[in-house]
């Protein structure tokens, strides 16, 4: 978005379109895998009752927490480097060469 709050452009907004899907597939990839391996053995093997239901619980509760905790860590992230100004000659690591 420009500094003085102004509308962005084309490149601006696919940008953030491109940046929210991938905060929302890499969060629930993670929490696919969290759930996974916290859940996965009591779903697939016989467990005691109170270690398959806390194992089941427990992928449960930290699942959906993983997500919004990588989604909105991805969007801040993207959000910050907004605010780096970009160097004068692309493709140099130096910016005053």
């Amino acid at each position: 978005m420009t500094e003085h709050g102004g509308r962005r452009n084309k490149a601006e907004r696919d940008a953030i379109t491109v940046e929210i899907g991938y905060a929302l597939v890499s969060a629930a990839f993670a929490a696919a895998v969290l759930f996974g391996a916290l859940a996965g053995p009591a779903l697939l093997f016989e467990l005691p009752d109170t270690l398959e239901m806390l194992s089941i619980r427990a992928g449960t509760v930290l699942a959906p927490v993983l997500f919004v905790a990588r989604t909105v860590s991805v969007l801040i992230r993207f959000r910050q480097g907004d605010t780096t100004a970009q160097p004068s000659h692309p493709g140099r690591t130096n910016p005053d060469s």
